[in-house]
């Protein structure tokens, strides 16, 4: 039987040529695609070239004002992209099954739980997870998920249902909705305020791409709030929507969880509860479907819902879905 020679087998491309090749295929610039992956553009450029020279196909159109991906670049891009994030999974397998909870945990957080609930996880981590290496990102939800499916992040906590196959849903709990009012206002203090009261007050909501506010218009919707029932949009977060309530511009609906942050070092707020079933929202983390770290991130979870049960919140059962 004739011994293959290892000399005859074809080059095969490195990690670090996929690499540049996917950032530049992504970024279409050389500049960028260099400082993304932290690669000097003469390495990347070089790295590009000789994985033409391996695979023998040209995979970049270079000209002096931008730079084209050919229609063989187009293809072997996407390949590239499923190496590496193979790789990554390969990585993230081994680092876990050699040590959970050890090395880095990249953490999303919306803008509307993390200021409420981050002192909760980091105290967690801190006390149970010491060699965790916890690293948050505050950013909405449409930049969350678009890093958790990247592979820049690994683990996000924000409100729940996604409807996203490729994400799975790990509960963590359910909280009311509050409403917010100057002191004098005719509903503050109340315990049993009807849904049917938003369908006229003149509410104050966040700006366009927070999912605080798509779930109030929700709830205004199911309370019968026609849509041109005056709705005013100023504010970037909770804060400035509460101080523009206690300017008298209007009323606004705040998570639990957030209330007593919010309204407490301000003498001319006052609350007012719905009566029961209050609207509400689920807050939950979510990873990646099939991620490697899933039986980690789901004792996570569990963890955080018994930290969580001090919160005014109701915690779930914890039954994971995607």
């Amino acid at each position: 039987m004739a011994q293959s020679n290892p000399g005859n087998r074809p080059k095969q491309p490195s990690l670090s040529q996929l690499r540049a090749f996917a950032a530049v295929a992504e970024h279409l610039h050389f500049r960028d695609a260099a400082a993304a992956i932290g690669m000097s553009q003469p390495a990347l450029s070089g790295a590009v070239s000789a994985l033409e020279e391996t695979l023998g196909v040209q995979l970049i159109e270079r000209t002096t004002r931008k730079v084209l991906l050919s229609p063989a670049g187009e293809r072997l891009a996407v390949r590239a992209r499923v190496v590496l994030e193979a790789v990554g999974e390969l990585m993230e397998e081994a680092e876990a099954v050699r040590a959970p909870f050890t090395g880095v945990l990249r953490l999303g957080v919306i803008p509307t739980v993390a200021p409420y609930l981050l002192p909760t996880v980091l105290r967690l981590a801190h006390e149970r997870y010491p060699d965790l290496d916890l690293q948050v990102h505050e950013e909405q939800t449409s930049s969350l998920l678009e890093g958790l499916a990247a592979g820049r992040l690994d683990l996000l906590l924000l409100a729940v249902p996604l409807g996203m196959p490729q994400v799975t849903e790990l509960p963590l709990f359910d909280e009311d909705f509050v409403l917010v009012m100057e002191r004098s206002h005719w509903l503050g203090g109340r315990v049993d305020i009807p849904r049917e009261a938003l369908r006229e007050l003149p509410l104050l909501l966040l700006d366009e791409g927070h999912c605080l506010r798509d779930q109030a218009l929700d709830i205004c919707r199911e309370a019968g709030r026609t849509e041109g029932a005056p709705v005013t949009t100023t504010a970037a977060g909770l804060s400035t929507l509460v101080q523009l309530v206690a300017g008298g511009l209007g009323v606004t609906l705040l998570p639990r969880t957030a209330v007593t942050v919010e309204t407490a070092r301000n003498d001319a707020l006052t609350t007012g509860y719905f009566a029961e079933p209050a609207p509400s929202r689920r807050v939950a983390l979510g990873m990646r479907t099939g991620a490697a770290r899933h039986g980690e991130f789901e004792e996570f979870a569990a963890a955080l819902r018994e930290a969580m049960r001090m919160l005014p919140v109701r915690v779930t059962t914890g039954t994971s879905h995607a």
